[in-house]
């Protein structure tokens, strides 16, 4: 990506999130440790925004979720979400409370720019699926996840867990997880595949921070464009795929990145990635 770069980091808070810019890495942290950063409406709506936003900021080429505290987050705020919806009885605002928690994983999807969720503690809930929508997920060895909808009468399918668990940790697996919604802890998510790294409780910080480092200092228009054939791939015939990724890979090579490697490579050093 281009356009402004931040040489200091730069910080916004939100009602319960903190959003902070730092050398191009972005990190929403959410802030209410004291409920296990349980989600409200307007945590959602917030998140959902600067997802929006963060595509046209030019400043961030890696991005971080995670929480204070013991919990990464454990879901929809009972009180403040399912009480007050439930109170008020109205199925077009409830309809479009749902619309608006799928927007946010659908944002994460779309977002040309890969996200790191660093799982330090339960993710329960939309916390699960928050952390399940982003690109890498590195976990504490003390963290845990749990699809919980059907434990709460719900349908174990929600904000696109259905789509998106099976083709991580594939169809039984996501059946299992989905229908029981028994706890996994961070050994089972690594062995299952929804764990990417499980790393110890006072490493995870510094973990998530060289990933994101690593892939924000790196040839980020190719970084982007391989998460993008990733996501729209997974509704394509092999044929479309191929196509996709013929006219992506003629458009990357003739980009600067490319040529920079290429001059890299005969003058035997490392490249100097531009991200254009």
């Amino acid at each position: 990506m281009s356009g402004f770069r931040a040489s200091a980091p730069l910080t916004s808070d939100w009602e319960h999130f903190r959003f902070e810019v730092s050398e191009r890495v972005g990190t929403v942290t959410f802030t209410r440790p004291d409920k296990l950063n349980a989600l409200t409406l307007d945590v959602y709506a917030d998140l959902r925004d600067l997802l929006a936003e963060i595509e046209h900021r030019g400043d961030v080429d890696a991005l971080v979720i995670t929480g204070e505290g013991r919990g990464f987050c454990a879901g929809g705020d009972v009180h403040a979400i399912i009480g007050a919806l439930l109170e008020r009885g109205d199925r077009r605002e409830v309809f479009a409370f749902t619309r608006m928690t799928g927007a946010v994983v659908q944002r994460m999807r779309e977002l040309p720019v890969p996200i790191i969720a660093a799982v330090n503690g339960v993710a329960a809930g939309a916390g699960a699926v928050i952390a399940l929508a982003a690109d890498l997920r590195v976990v504490a060895r003390s963290a845990s996840f749990r699809f919980l909808f059907t434990q709460v009468g719900l349908a174990g399918a929600d904000m696109g867990c259905a789509y998106l668990l099976p083709r991580v940790v594939g169809l039984g697996r996501a059946t299992e997880m989905l229908l029981l919604g028994d706890a996994v802890d961070a050994e089972a998510a690594e062995r299952f595949g929804l764990a990417n790294r499980v790393v110890d409780d006072d490493a995870l910080a510094s973990e998530a921070s060289a990933l994101a480092r690593r892939l924000a200092d790196g040839p980020t228009w190719a970084v982007a464009a391989t998460k993008n054939l990733l996501t729209r791939e997974q509704d394509t015939s092999l044929g479309a795929a191929i196509d996709l990724e013929a006219w992506t890979q003629a458009f990357l090579m003739t980009a600067e990145d490319h040529a920079e490697f290429y001059a890299a490579f005969q003058a035997g050093r490392d490249p100097q990635w531009h991200g254009r």
